[in-house]
């Protein structure tokens, strides 16, 4: 069964995949790959970076996951 994190990570990768995203881990790091590039667990100026986003090699936004509690 996969960790709350693990689901996290595999819907935000779909989510960013549908809308164009190249979504890599830093270990195949590609910024060439495609115009849009999504990096994930990327060391950032701010610490680490769920996901830090490139468009045509330069870092433009930064994603991070946050925890939702639901109140019924």
């Amino acid at each position: 069964m996969p960790t709350p994190e693990q689901s996290a990570r595999e819907t935000i990768d779909a989510q960013l995949a549908a809308a164009g995203w190249a979504v890599q881990d830093i270990k195949e790091l590609n910024l060439s790959a495609s115009r849009g590039v999504a990096v994930r667990e990327l060391q950032s100026f701010g610490g680490p970076a769920d996901y830090i986003l490139f468009v045509d090699g330069k870092a433009l936004g930064i994603i991070e996951e946050l925890n939702a509690i639901l109140v019924a």
